[in-house]
């Protein structure tokens, strides 16, 4: 976990707690299963009690440092969530900074959604014909991580605002996020991103996979996480982190939103995935355009990769579910089944003394093994396609391996039509021909490369469910004497 584990700051009193829609409880609510990555937290009697009090009673979080420092360490495993009914912040405190190349219209609409701002730094990265609105002009265009750079060392606010100039944000839009920054941890909170809708078979598959709408759950954002990062077409952010980090990295031409979110994180602050919130982005017009922005994005991973080593790669499981869904590929279902099938039934003994029932525990393992399967497609069809479409022309397993890869996108595509399976394969195939390229360009597979976590849980050992600090047993306390009774552990990336 973060520094929280030891004191970190106290969540504001008069938070309200939600759960995640992933928390399972357990042993009379003692046990909670939940999160991403999935977390195993054991709490004891009086612990549970306030758990449930948050929860089901919907009562606020009271001034007691015990109760805070709970509530600390579940909204960093990311099983709860903050709803702040107030905030010191008002829009006073805010300033609206954005970047802008050959978009006169586009800043015009934004500028009439954000009347209500009275600060607002247009900062024009060397259009062709200059914007009059801008308060910042680069003669020739330096990027948007060095134009959002430029206009928020002009900010005197503590909350910056960067908002795309082909982003339209909805009335009351900073609402639900203003209040969360009465934490004094959370440094950053982004709104849903959506796609506006529109006709055309390209408008229909951006409202429902734009890569830059990150769903309907919140959430905190942190690498290898379910949102392990948020674009930073729409992003507010305290000044003061963003002071502390030196701002965005200009050396990067994509990816320095996501490069900023895990600088943050990797500081110790948090960042929110507040999906409440919501701003309207422009698709690309053309199908070509659209082609090369998923391009660009794939090119990025080559950098953040050599940044932020361990971060980031195209698929992350246990060692047991790659060899089962490996033994499967090479066409041994037999014994890919009985491998599957054997450490599933391994998984109940590795719990065994945690409180979870040995159904669950089933489930979990279970799920993880499909969970694996999803995953090793996705990255073969949208990152390792290069060398798969090689093999695929040589060899009739290799064939039918990848057309078994292809079958989850026929499936999601069923009932949308034709075009929209091709712009779904299309989609995949841009990206990964960009992680291909920023590959070749970085001089590094670090993209390519999957990551195995530790297998030892299939041999019972429970050594993937490393314990950490206690959670409080008591209301008005850290924790528990008896750290041996109460765990704060993680289930592991199955």
């Amino acid at each position: 976990m973060s520094a929280h584990e030891d004191v970190g700051e106290l969540v504001p009193e008069g938070t309200f707690l939600r759960p995640d829609d992933s928390v399972r409880r357990f042993a009379g609510g003692t046990v909670l299963v939940g999160g991403s990555p999935l977390w195993l937290l054991k709490l004891g009697a009086q612990g549970a009690r306030v758990f449930g009090r948050w929860v089901n009673g919907g009562e606020a979080l009271r001034r007691n440092a015990g109760e805070q420092r709970l509530a600390r360490r579940l909204l960093d495993a990311g099983l709860l969530h903050p709803e702040s009914p107030r905030g010191r912040f008002t829009l006073a405190d805010l300033t609206l900074v954005t970047p802008v190349k050959d978009n006169a219209s586009g800043v015009h609409r934004l500028l009439e959604a954000t009347d209500e701002l009275s600060e607002r730094i247009i900062v024009d990265d060397g259009s062709v014909e200059p914007l009059p609105e801008a308060a910042l002009r680069h003669e020739k265009p330096l990027g948007p991580a060095a134009a959002r750079n430029a206009g928020w060392q002009r900010v005197r606010t503590e909350l910056i605002a960067f908002v795309d100039s082909d982003v339209v944000p909805e009335t009351g839009w900073l609402d639900a996020i203003l209040p969360l920054f009465s934490d004094p941890e959370v440094a950053a909170v982004a709104p849903r991103i959506r796609s506006r809708p529109g006709d055309a078979p390209l408008e229909r598959y951006e409202q429902d996979r734009s890569a830059l709408d990150l769903g309907s759950r919140p959430a905190p954002v942190r690498p290898m996480s379910r949102v392990s990062y948020v674009p930073g077409a729409a992003l507010v952010v305290r000044r003061s982190a963003l002071a502390e980090l030196g701002g965005f990295d200009t050396r990067l031409r994509f990816g320095e939103d996501v490069d900023l979110v895990w600088r943050l994180a990797a500081s110790g602050h948090t960042v929110r995935y507040a999906p409440e919130s919501v701003v309207w982005h422009d698709p690309r017009a053309g199908l070509l355009e659209w082609m090369r922005q998923r391009f660009e994005y794939g090119t990025s991973a080559a950098s953040l990769s050599a940044r932020h080593p361990g971060l980031l790669c195209c698929a992350k499981v246990s060692r047991w579910s790659a060899l089962s869904w490996g033994l499967l590929a090479s066409g041994r279902p037999v014994t890919a089944l009985a491998t599957a099938a054997v450490t599933t039934a391994l998984f109940p003994r590795a719990l065994r003394g945690r409180g979870i029932p040995a159904t669950e525990a089933l489930r979990l393992a279970g799920v993880g093994h499909l969970g694996a399967g999803r995953i090793l497609a996705e990255a073969t069809r949208r990152t390792w396609w290069p060398p798969a479409l090689v093999a695929a022309l040589f060899g009739g397993r290799a064939r039918a391996v990848t057309s078994a890869v292809l079958l989850p996108c026929l499936i999601e595509s069923a009932g949308k039509g034709p075009s929209w399976a091709l712009l779904r394969l299309l989609d995949d195939l841009s990206y990964g021909a960009g992680v291909w390229a920023g590959c070749l360009k970085e001089r590094t597979i670090g993209p390519l490369r999957p990551q195995f976590t530790d297998d030892s849980l299939c041999r019972g050992s429970g050594r993937r469910l490393p314990a950490s600090r206690s959670i409080g047993s008591k209301a008005g306390r850290t924790c528990d004497r008896s750290r041996s009774s109460q765990r704060y552990e993680r289930v592991g990336a199955r």
